[in-house]
């Protein structure tokens, strides 16, 4: 059985919550595991652990999937908040997460990264991001909204013979959900852009050019959240199959 790893969401101490109020969690929501629980392939929650610690359980795991969730910290990226006070991110799942990214990427491991994912992919590799769109990017679409939540959706357009494109062959309506106020603004370095927002040009999805096979892959929206809703979204378990492909073949 496959063993794919997920990095774990993280809530802190908060006496105003009833259960766990003085403890750390880690945890995944729910589609995700769904997601990545195809036949043959166990999901694995990757804990909190110091790195001399985890590295034994990294080794272990096939590939890796990087989930949605809190922002990224600006000082992640070299960069003090815009607004004080806002959009702060979370530096300690940063550091986490920026561990098992370069186990993963230095290990040659696939990688499927959504979301926050994509973001914490394009910094690792030394790239930028918007930390509020709608403040910075004025003239863009929206990108969340709170109660549309995963109903929000747009088109996006691939670019032509690259990865995005092969796998959604013959498809032309190309519609993806949109759960983001953060996006990609400097690209990272060896990164090549597979598809942007078709009204805005926001950055919609990455791959690693030095990746081995082209396994490394990072998008924007969350096919997890997309699972058997059908046209117009893109069908989700085409992209999930093709970073399972990769995890087989590596």
């Amino acid at each position: 059985m496959l063993k794919i790893g997920i990095s774990s969401c993280f809530m802190y101490p908060d006496p105003s919550r009833l259960v766990f109020g003085p403890k750390n969690l880690a945890y995944v929501e729910s589609d995700m595991f769904r997601y990545v629980a195809q036949e043959g392939v166990l999901p694995v929650l990757i804990p909190d652990l110091p790195f001399d610690k985890l590295v034994e359980i990294l080794t272990e795991l096939d590939g890796f999937v990087f989930q949605g969730g809190t922002d990224l910290s600006p000082q992640t990226y070299g960069e003090e908040p815009i607004q004080a006070g806002k959009w702060l991110g979370d530096p300690y799942r940063d550091k986490y997460e920026m561990a098992i990214m370069d186990f993963a990427v230095r290990q040659k491991k696939p990688v499927l990264a959504i979301c926050r994912g994509i973001q914490l992919l394009n910094v690792y590799f030394g790239g930028t991001l918007y930390q509020d769109i709608a403040t910075q990017v004025p003239q863009s679409i929206i990108h969340r909204n709170a109660a549309k939540y995963d109903s929000l959706t747009h088109q996006i357009t691939f670019a032509k013979n690259e990865t995005l494109d092969i796998i959604y062959k013959g498809i032309e309506n190309r519609m993806v959900n949109s759960v983001h106020h953060q996006g990609i603004k400097t690209l990272g370095k060896g990164l090549k852009i597979l598809a942007r927002c078709s009204e805005d040009g926001m950055i919609e999805a990455v791959e690693a050019n030095m990746a081995p096979n082209r396994n490394i892959i990072g998008v924007q929206w969350h096919p997890e959240f997309s699972v058997g809703k059908g046209k117009p979204l893109l069908d989700p378990l085409k992209l999930y199959a093709y970073f399972i492909e990769k995890v087989k073949n590596q």
